[in-house]
C-alpha cells in the first residue's frame, strides 16, 4: 500500500468513527430535536455521491469509509425523521 492510501485510510477511519458517538447518543436517547434535518439530509446525499465517486475511481479507502459513514449518517437521519 502506498503512502497516499495509508493517509487516506487514516483520515477515513477518523472521520468515519467521529459519527459513532452521535449515533450511540441518538439510539440511546431517541432525542433528535437539536439535530438539523437539512444538514443530515444534505450530508447523507453527499456521502452517497462520495461513495459513487469511490466506486468509479476504484478507491477502497473512499468506498469503505463512505459505506460505513452512509450507514451511520443514515441511522441518525432515519431517527430524526422518526422522532423529529
Amino acid at each position: 500500500m502506498i503512502i497516499t492510501d495509508w493517509i487516506g485510510s487514516a483520515a477515513a477511519a477518523l472521520t468515519t468513527s467521529s459519527f459513532i458517538p452521535q449515533v450511540w447518543k441518538v439510539l440511546r436517547s431517541r432525542h433528535t430535536a437539536d439535530i438539523s434535518l437539512g444538514m443530515y439530509a444534505l450530508f447523507t446525499l453527499g456521502v452517497v455521491l462520495w461513495l459513487g465517486y469511490g466506486i468509479l475511481m476504484e478507491s477502497w479507502p473512499i468506498i469503505v469509509a463512505n459505506s460505513i459513514t452512509l450507514l451511520l449518517a443514515g441511522i441518525v437521519l432515519m431517527m430524526k425523521l422518526k422522532f423529529g
